[in-house]
């Protein structure tokens, strides 16, 4: 059994802690997606907010390095997925109520956009993890490194499939302009039709798998309640606003998680830790003192140096990467069969499948255009 396990859980506390989230992500999904009000405070308020917030602390003010974000999330990472996906809700936004650049055609490329960006953004994170391992072994067979927010990554061959599998998932995001408002009262949602089942199971595998290999100690709530909130919304009330439900929850994690990192470090409801960590429950390791031998290791100049491997050695840990590259081959496998959907329906239909829509006519799309405004 310990060879399949995926992750170590200890006690109820943590599965609670995973609820709460899952649950917490998908209300305020709902606050920020129903009313122009609601949008507008979670995601240009709130934001404008916490960016006064981040430049106080940088310049020295509440608690400066002391603080928790400045402590323990002040990785480009963190920030860039940040903004990255609260821009693309502002887009949404934008397009959905039709203000200024939303009404325009060529805007309607926005969304399609922002996700190929925030997909190399990771493919980008996936590649330095892999080189890390590189450079300490001189091969891909898989190395531990200590990041610049304090995880110990076990970077491998994975991580190259997991990019691969990433950069196909771009170009399986089809029909991307062809977007419509809701026709609800309140005009709740932008919909994307063609963006069914195909897409959202093959983005769900690549990013769990992304997560689960390079935010590790991270990975029970970014990988699992993070990814399955949009899921769960978009399969039963919110057909064709995946893509919109997704942004949102991972605005509304980013910046819940920049500004109370220990939430998920210490205490009842730390992460639980992924199998990679092989022992570590046996050993009574948690994800606390994983960060601060990370992070020291990190600030002392050799993170990315055997001395990674060593430290984590001594707190008992053996690395266990059956599952990560078990996963990388299914992301890869999944956004192969997709792109292979796609182009068989393209060639069949004789259009461009990026200009037009690809999944008219399926069970999906059409459920999500019957919500749509139509001209």
């Amino acid at each position: 059994m310990e060879g399949i396990m995926i992750f170590q859980i200890n006690n109820l506390w943590q599965i609670l802690g995973w609820f709460m989230v899952f649950a917490g992500l998908i209300i305020m999904n709902e606050i920020g997606r129903r009313t122009k009000v609601g949008g507008m405070v979670v995601f240009v308020v709130i934001p404008a907010i916490l960016t006064v917030y981040f430049i106080l602390i940088h310049a020295g003010l509440l608690g400066g390095a002391s603080n928790p974000t400045m402590e323990y999330m002040d990785g480009w990472f963190h920030y860039a997925k940040l903004y990255a996906a609260d821009i693309g809700c502002i887009g949404f936004m934008m397009i959905k109520y039709k203000w200024g650049l939303g009404k325009e055609k060529w805007f309607k490329w926005w969304p399609w956009l922002i996700v190929a960006i925030n997909i190399m953004i990771a493919n980008f994170s996936d590649l330095e993890s892999a080189m890390a391992a590189f450079k300490i072994t001189g091969n891909f067979s898989g190395a531990w490194w200590a990041s610049s927010e304090g995880v110990f990554i076990y970077g491998g061959w994975w991580n190259v499939v997991n990019a691969l599998a990433g950069l196909i998932n771009i170009f399986c995001m089809t029909g991307c302009i062809h977007l419509y408002s809701s026709k609800d009262k309140n005009t709740s949602d932008m919909l994307w039709p063609d963006m069914t089942v195909w897409f959202i199971v093959a983005y769900d595998i690549w990013n769990f798998e992304y997560t689960y290999i390079n935010l590790p100690t991270h990975s029970w709530y970014c990988g699992v309640a993070l990814l399955l909130a949009p899921t769960f919304a978009n399969a039963l009330w919110n057909k064709g606003a995946w893509i919109q439900n997704r942004a949102n929850t991972l605005a509304i994690w980013c910046m819940w998680a920049q500004i109370v990192p220990l939430f998920q470090l210490k205490g009842n409801f730390a992460a639980v830790l992924p199998a990679v960590y092989g022992g570590a429950k046996a050993k009574g390791v948690t994800t606390m003192n994983l960060y601060n031998k990370a992070i020291a290791l990190y600030q002392s100049g050799n993170g990315k140096t055997e001395a990674a491997g060593k430290a984590i050695h001594d707190l008992g840990i053996v690395a266990d990467p059956k599952v990560m590259g078990f996963v990388a081959m299914l992301a890869l496998a999944a956004n192969v069969i997709c792109i292979s959907v796609i182009i068989k329906r393209a060639i069949a239909n004789g259009h461009n499948p990026y200009s037009h829509e690809v999944f008219k006519g399926t069970k999906d799309y059409e459920e999500a255009l019957q919500r749509a405004e139509r001209a």
